[in-house]
């Protein structure tokens, strides 16, 4: 019978690039994590004396790492790049180095990459760019539900800002942003005092709870996530934050899509209009339409709209016009809200022989029309076209990607409180489910196989 023994040696040849597999996933990560740049990307943000800081780079594949293999705990994550040889492989430590301590995540966190753009990146040569879909997931923040206040007890003048956590002080700070305090003028019904920019929602179906929307915009080829957003979880700040992540990923990468998919909560006219005017992009977007009449009466659906001449057309024919005064200042006939009413006159109502089935109750038929009626005309046309399956049907890659962070990354709960802190999570979690769809779809162990 063998008996294992371990034998002091005072010297090992030992390499920790044989003992890490071939195809192993780190491996292929690590072709696709380009950190070259880094140290003068981040340079502006140490100062030039005082002792040698901890390598940023490390600091970087050490939060790759957790956020790919969903190690939530900055403790436990030292502890698994202390003992795992494909990690330490992977941060570019040999066995006698020595792991930072998990306090110092902490500080760059807050101190050097929330400030810069580091944790952005693209996959290329994986976004086609011709289809975009987009949507919200909401992710519970790290707050206590019973350390809060209801809305007419919160006031925000009796803050101090020089005397706030920095969560608080970062909600003041984002008053003014259309994706938090400016989204909406309507007060959440409760405010939670170590969170307050979080947002206090039932849309679970289940207990309200404080949370926080993260805001995927993918390309519908590979569903590579090509930006992210972290926002109040209300519909407005969603809606904003779509409009900012198209501008963005222009921006930066000359991309824009030339159709978006997405669910009813971005079938506003206001967004709709922007889409289709602004940006030039076909909306694949279902709309709550109230139009169609279920009485057996016409619907809007029945009228022709003439935009040439402004007017609906019956399906008998006849005219209803917005007004049947000749102005000679035409802008007189537009309307201050910004709605039209286009109505047929009596006489031509009450000689109708359609008029039971058009206006039994009424003496005219008239059809109200929004300012953005448009956009939403171009929003039904597409829903009617062949390719609206299709595009619904990749709407739903994106709706798997927000159950990929929360199942496996672990990202059902917040850890970092504060705007700022939930951007950098969110973004984290993307780039990690980035570089896991690159490792996987372009593997370097197939290529060698294949090459073999």
């Amino acid at each position: 019978m063998g008996v294992q023994k371990a034998p002091a040696r005072l010297f090992y040849d030992f390499d920790v690039e044989t003992h890490v597999p071939a195809d192993h996933l780190l491996r292929e990560i690590d072709r696709f994590l380009d950190v070259d740049a880094i140290r003068q990307q981040l340079k502006p943000y140490y100062s030039h004396a005082g002792r040698p800081s901890i390598d940023p780079e490390l600091i970087v594949r050490m939060l790759v790492i957790g956020y790919c293999f969903g190690i939530r705990s900055e403790r436990r994550l030292c502890e698994e790049v202390h003992l795992n040889l494909a990690y330490r492989w992977f941060c570019r430590l040999g066995l006698d180095d020595k792991v930072p301590d998990h306090s110092t995540f902490s500080k760059y966190r807050h101190g050097k990459f929330r400030d810069s753009d580091l944790l952005r990146c693209i996959s290329e040569g994986l976004v086609g760019g011709h289809g975009f879909a987009v949507d919200a997931s909401l992710i519970e923040a790290d707050v206590d539900r019973m350390n809060s206040s209801a809305q007419k007890e919160w006031d925000v003048s009796a803050i101090d800002p020089d005397d706030a956590p920095r969560a608080v002080q970062e909600y003041l700070d984002v008053l003014d942003d259309k994706a938090f305090g400016a989204s909406t003028p309507v007060k959440p019904k409760f405010t939670s005092h170590s969170d307050p920019a979080s947002q206090w929602t039932a849309a679970r179906k289940g207990p309200a709870i404080f949370t926080y929307s993260n805001n995927y915009l993918i390309d519908t080829d590979h569903s590579v996530i090509v930006d992210v957003e972290a926002t109040r979880s209300i519909r407005q700040a969603e809606v904003g934050a779509a409009q900012t992540m198209i501008d963005r990923t222009e921006e930066r990468f000359s991309i824009r899509p030339d159709w978006l998919v997405a669910d009813t909560a971005y079938g506003s006219a206001g967004n709709l209009a922007w889409l289709t005017k602004k940006r030039s992009i076909i909306p694949f977007i279902p709309l709550i339409d109230k139009s169609e009449r279920k009485d057996g009466t016409f619907s809007r659906s029945d009228f022709e709209w003439d935009e040439a001449n402004d007017r609906y057309i019956c399906p008998e024919g006849k005219h209803l016009l917005q007004s049947r005064r000749n102005y000679s200042d035409p802008r007189r006939k537009e309307p201050k809200t910004g709605r039209r009413r286009y109505r047929a006159t009596k006489a031509i109502c009450e000689a109708c022989p359609s008029k039971s089935n058009c206006c039994p109750n009424t003496n005219t038929r008239f059809i109200g029309r929004e300012e953005h009626e448009d956009a939403r005309d171009l929003a039904r046309l597409a829903a009617r076209s062949d390719f609206n399956p299709k595009a619904q049907a990749k709407r739903k890659k994106v709706e798997m990607l927000f159950a990929h962070p929360k199942r496996i990354l672990g990202l059902g709960r917040l850890r970092l409180r504060g705007p700022c802190g939930a951007k950098d999570e969110f973004t984290l979690a993307a780039i990690a489910q980035n570089l896991r769809k690159l490792a996987k779809l372009r593997p370097k162990t197939a290529e060698m196989r294949i090459a073999i």
